[in-house]
Formats: structure tokens, sequence, C-alpha cells
């Protein structure tokens, strides 16, 4: 009789951090879309609450307490001050994958200087037009001083109405991470 030895394979996949802009919560629309997307491909995810912390420091220091102790790859995935926070996460973190950002608030008026370096093998940026929030020319900056893809499209600084082109985006981006 022969036996043969099965190896498990441990899933490298990256596990996928979304952290919500400073008025949302960890499962508003685009990051439930999102999530759902990514669960159907296979992969691990999980969605900060930072609600009751209004400072962009104390966010970072949150998402990079419950990233560090994973030690796998990661994906880290923020909308507006989200964007912020998981880029400068980024920075602090060992083996970041990709950050996918969606009108991330950089270069904001008064806080140009804490606009974070990020540390990513890939960066997507999707951003819309007609943001009165965050201008697309912040993210039009960030994409060419980091070498990011940017997607900007007909919406606005929540681009709700833009669920699918974000998550087509997204699962683009998944593929590539």
């Amino acid at each position: 009789m022969v036996h043969s030895l099965v190896r498990r394979s441990v899933s490298r996949k990256p596990y996928i951090c979304f952290s919500h802009g400073k008025e949302s919560g960890p499962w508003g629309s685009k990051i439930a879309a999102m999530a759902d997307l990514a669960r159907d491909r296979g992969f691990e995810l999980d969605s900060i609450d930072y609600r009751g912390l209004d400072e962009p420091a104390a966010r970072v220091a949150r998402l990079v307490a419950h990233c560090r102790p994973l030690e796998r790859p990661l994906v880290l995935v923020g909308s507006s001050m989200g964007g912020h926070v998981a880029a400068a996460a980024s920075a602090e973190l060992e083996d970041v994958r990709g950050l996918f950002l969606i009108a991330p608030a950089f270069y904001m008026p008064g806080y140009e200087a804490l606009t974070p370096q990020p540390r990513a093998r890939r960066i997507d940026i999707v951003h819309g037009w007609r943001d009165d929030i965050v201008p697309a020319d912040n993210s039009i900056r960030f994409a060419r001083e980091h070498g990011a893809t940017l997607h900007l499209i007909d919406g606005d600084h929540r681009l709700t109405d833009h669920l699918f082109e974000v998550n087509r985006f997204f699962n683009w981006f998944l593929d590539h991470v």
C-alpha cells in the first residue's frame, strides 16, 4: 500500500483590512460591497471601527495594532480619511501588498505636511471628478508622486452611486496583488 503525504497549503492570499472615512462606519455601503466581492474571492478580511476616534494618528495606531500580529501579507483599503489612515499605516507594517484608496484625504489645506509616505507594492486610487471634499487634483498629485494607478470617474466624494465601478476597479486590483 502506498501512502501519500498530503500537504496543506497555507493561504498566502493577503488579509484585507478596511478603513472607513471620518463620518462613516466600518460596514458602510462601499466597504460592504467590496467586502462581499473579496469574500467571494476567498479573502479573509475585517473592517476596523474608528467611531469615536477623530484624530488620524489614533486611527493609524488602531489599524497597526490590529494588523501587526497577523504576520501575513496585507491589503489595506481606505476611503477618505480612511485612505490617509491606510497609507500611513502601510509605512509601519511589513508586507503590505497593496493599498486601494477611495478619495483619500491627502494634501488637505493646513495638513499638507501630514500626507503619509506609503510603503506598498501596489497603490490604486479611485476618485470622483466632482468631489467637493477632497479635490481630485490631490489624488492626481499623489498618484504622480508615488507611481500609483489612478481611476478618475464622474462622481462625488462618497461615490455611492458608483459602487459597480469601484468594485470593478477593486476586483481588477485584487487580481494584481
